[in-house]
């Protein structure tokens, strides 16, 4: 990316040059927008521009690279630079403490991304205590599902697992009886290929079907005619 921002750089500068009629003001409008889209490429450049009532031309403007400092950027790249007020006794200590903030975005990120906790305004402080409950719940199902994924399948997120599975759904289906009652069978659906064996190799056998429930005909003045 540098290289190629680095190329395209250099042919924009040539281009201003061969302009026809370009006047200072216009060379250093448009040497700003090159400037934006180089971003740090631009730095490793040093340019001489000309003076106010010069004519633009290569002895005015031209440029060259700061070998010194392309040189650094290239022994730089794909390094981390921490810099912290720690003592350099261990530096093990530092990088651990790094990867510890990044653990922490990342699960900031899972609960506003993967388990879409949202805000909610509570009005007493049972029920603040009840939604930082569930979240933190919530959030720790879903480490442990990510460490089954580490160990069963590495090749799988948390995020591939929920989009797989959330097809499935928990229905009630309710049948009125002879005897004027309801019979509801809580059932969820059946899992299809991808699901069972997506399952399979994260070793989770699904609960059995919960059992029927006949209810009489307060559920039938509850419900109205709904049903």
């Amino acid at each position: 990316m540098r290289k190629r921002r680095l190329k395209s750089l250099l042919k924009r500068l040539h281009d201003l040059r061969n302009q026809k009629r370009i006047t200072r003001d216009s060379l250093l409008m448009k040497l700003g927008a090159a400037q934006k889209d180089a971003g740090k490429a631009f730095g490793l450049m040093i340019i001489t521009l000309p003076e106010a009532g010069q004519p633009i031309n290569e002895d005015t403007f031209h440029w060259r690279i700061n070998r010194a400092k392309y040189r650094q950027t290239y022994r730089r790249e794909g390094r981390y630079l921490l810099r912290s007020n720690l003592p350099p006794d261990n530096p093990a200590t530092l990088w651990e403490y790094y990867i510890q903030l990044t653990e922490i975005e990342e699960a900031f990120r899972n609960l506003k991304g993967d388990l879409a906790i949202c805000l909610i305004h509570h009005q007493n402080e049972s029920r603040i205590e009840a939604h930082i409950f569930i979240a933190f719940l919530s959030y720790c199902l879903h480490v442990t599902l990510k460490q089954r994924c580490k160990q069963q399948a590495s090749g799988l997120t948390p995020r591939s697992v929920l989009e797989q599975l959330k097809a499935m759904q928990m229905i009630d289906v309710i049948i009125p009886t002879v005897d004027g009652g309801w019979l509801t069978m809580p059932r969820y659906t059946h899992p299809d290929k991808a699901q069972q064996l997506l399952l399979a190799k994260l070793n989770l056998v699904l609960p059995p079907q919960p059992p029927p429930k006949i209810t009489r005909k307060q559920f039938e003045s509850s419900c109205g005619e709904d049903l």
